[in-house]
């Protein structure tokens, strides 16, 4: 990415420019010595919470295109929780159909719920400041979607049914997904992709694995809270340094077997 133009996604999300020392590697410069992931000498990947990734099976394309339109069509006639009474339409999420980032936010607001598509606004924005900053955009590597498809009345906070009714259709996105990493924003969808009750600060800087093919998964906050508490966006921008090198670690990896 051009420098100048790096620069002004950092001034986006409010961080000012890091300058880079000598003899360091990025990983040292951009993560607390607590925040990093362990590394092996065999392959130098994260080995926090590792567990081995199963890969998923190849899907034809004509396939891949039915599933992903039979799950659209779920979605939006979905009537498994009683939010399909209050939403204006459910919302599958939006990316390429298949990957490599895969973005987990709570639940649609007001503005998603009308316009049927996950992260606009303010929030959105920022986010796709976030992830330019570390070379993504929503249009080409990264997927983005919600643990629940209805927005709760009010943007109250999602309930256990209602989690427990819309979880399965984000399993079935990951699995047609099939990305390298997911990133939780906010405490919301960490909590409920992990399973846990432990706080934000308890579940950033660590590699969590999530579902059956074992997808490695980072925390950070939701882009709406840093709006509203912007001396945390340099947390979440060491957050996104973090999930960046979790996944060149990986990606690495690969790369390494396939020429082994």
């Amino acid at each position: 990415m051009l420098p100048e133009r790096r620069r002004q996604y950092l001034e986006a999300i409010g961080i000012d420019l890091w300058v880079r020392r000598a003899r360091q590697t990025d990983a040292a410069m951009v993560l607390p010595e607590a925040a990093r992931p362990a590394e092996t000498p065999a392959t130098g990947a994260p080995s926090a919470e590792r567990a081995p990734i199963i890969p998923a099976p190849a899907v034809p394309s004509e396939e891949l295109a039915a599933q992903w339109q039979r799950l659209l069509d779920e979605v939006r006639g979905c009537r498994l929780c009683p939010l399909h009474a209050t939403r204006t339409q459910g919302v599958l999420g939006v990316g390429p159909k298949r990957a490599d980032w895969l973005v987990i936010g709570e639940a649609p607001g007001a503005e998603e719920d009308r316009r049927g598509e996950p992260f606009v606004g303010a929030a959105g924005q920022l986010l796709d400041a976030m992830l330019r900053a570390i070379g993504l955009d929503r249009r080409t590597n990264v997927y983005i979607a919600n643990v629940l498809k209805s927005r709760p009345p009010n943007n109250r906070d999602p309930r256990p049914a209602e989690v427990e009714a819309c979880l399965p259709y984000l399993v079935r996105q990951i699995a047609l997904l099939q990305p390298k990493i997911m990133l939780a924003v906010g405490r919301i969808a960490a909590q409920n992709l992990l399973a846990t009750d432990a706080p934000l600060g308890r579940l950033r800087g660590r590699v969590h694995h999530f579902g059956e093919h074992q997808t490695p998964l980072v925390v950070t906050y939701h882009p709406a809270y840093l709006l509203r508490t912007p001396a945390d966006k340099r947390k979440a921008w060491e957050d996104l340094k973090f999930a960046r090198s979790v996944y060149q670690q990986l990606t690495q990896g690969a790369t390494d077997g396939h020429r082994s």
